[in-house]
């Protein structure tokens, strides 16, 4: 009995260490797309007044 509540705990941590860094990988997947739309939009606008002042 204490074999198997010991595998399921170490399972769960498992699962648990899996899940964590699904997460990181998400977060930085996120991070990536707003700074990249970031720098998008403020190129647009940068054009735009470059533009607008010649």
């Amino acid at each position: 009995m204490a074999d198997t509540s010991q595998a399921n705990k170490e399972r769960n941590r498992e699962i648990a260490r899996n899940e964590e860094a699904k997460q990181i990988t998400g977060s930085i997947r996120v991070s990536i797309w707003a700074v990249a739309l970031a720098v998008i939009i403020g190129g647009i606008l940068f054009t735009l007044g470059w533009l607008s002042l010649r």
